[in-house]
């Protein structure tokens, strides 16, 4: 079962309007990364509460705390950004929601790319995430972002193996972003098959190589009809979060728009369709 949420900020900055069109699709979860150009971790919790009486109001959830966690250079301080991290785990509570989206961390300045030299601070600090994840009882969800440690094929596998061995699917998993691999420069069905043994979670984007902003699912090169066939066929059953980035899209984020993102459901569905998939 798929169950279809959306990064819902690529719409509009304003939450109702991202409410409204995601209502008039039929979706219903919302992958929280920011409201009224505002990063999650950096909302007050006057606005947490208002955002989360809007989502109680209209019959929404979250699928997950879409945070930047692990969007800062490896050599760049660690400890006041564990503390944003205990931020989103508290907004996980908030939100009755077990799922918070991670990254790798990107190379440090002068960087000669080689990244075997900062493996060890890598998995040092995922682990140290794990284990406050472990104990709170939420679920990293690793997304295999442009030029941080986890963006090839190889480092995913590397990630997650070696994260593995200490902690279950519960504590950590991959997201599988199609258009990631695509925009890096890798095989995306080597992406998938290095993503596939961990798998917990999807972004829906895809991309043509060296384009500007994303395209419709199933228009670009990242062999998402072939994926989501696949994932049918071993069962997968959790979200599948729509980032289309029609407009473009950045570190920080995409646009899509409010007439964009309708058509963008639909193509996603189009293709869960065609894969006999289950969704709601």
């Amino acid at each position: 079962m798929f169950i279809l949420s959306a990064f819902a900020d690529e719409i509009d900055p304003d939450p109702k309007k991202q409410v409204d069109v995601l209502k008039a699709c039929g979706v219903r979860h919302i992958e929280f990364r920011s409201i009224l150009g505002t990063n999650v971790l950096a909302l007050t919790d006057l606005q947490i509460r208002e955002f989360q009486s809007l989502l109680t109001k209209e019959g929404f959830w979250l699928s997950a705390i879409g945070s930047p966690i692990g969007k800062i250079k490896i050599d760049d301080p660690f400890e006041p950004h564990l503390e944003r991290f205990k931020r989103a785990i508290y907004l996980c509570g908030v939100f009755g929601v077990k799922n918070i989206r991670i990254f790798s961390y990107y190379p440090p300045d002068n960087f000669d790319g080689d990244w075997s030299k900062w493996r060890t601070e890598v998995m040092k600090r995922m682990t140290q995430k794990c284990e406050l994840a472990a104990r709170a009882g939420v679920r990293l969800v690793h997304e295999n972002e442009h030029r941080i440690y986890g963006d090839s094929p190889e480092r995913v596998t590397d990630l997650m193996t070696t994260l593995r061995a200490k902690f279950p699917a519960t504590v950590i998993g991959a997201v599988h972003d199609p258009a990631n691999f695509v925009f890096c420069g890798y095989d995306p069905w080597q992406g998938w098959l290095a993503s596939k043994p961990f798998l917990v979670h999807f972004h829906i984007k895809d991309w043509i190589a060296k384009a500007e902003h994303g395209s419709l699912a199933g228009e670009g090169q990242g062999r998402i009809p072939e994926v989501i066939a696949d994932a049918v066929t071993m069962g997968y059953d959790g979200f599948a979060t729509l980032e289309p980035h029609l407009l473009g899209g950045g570190p920080t984020g995409g646009v899509t728009g409010p007439e964009l993102f309708p058509k963008a459901v639909a193509a996603f569905k189009k293709i869960l369709d065609g894969a006999g998939a289950k969704y709601r």
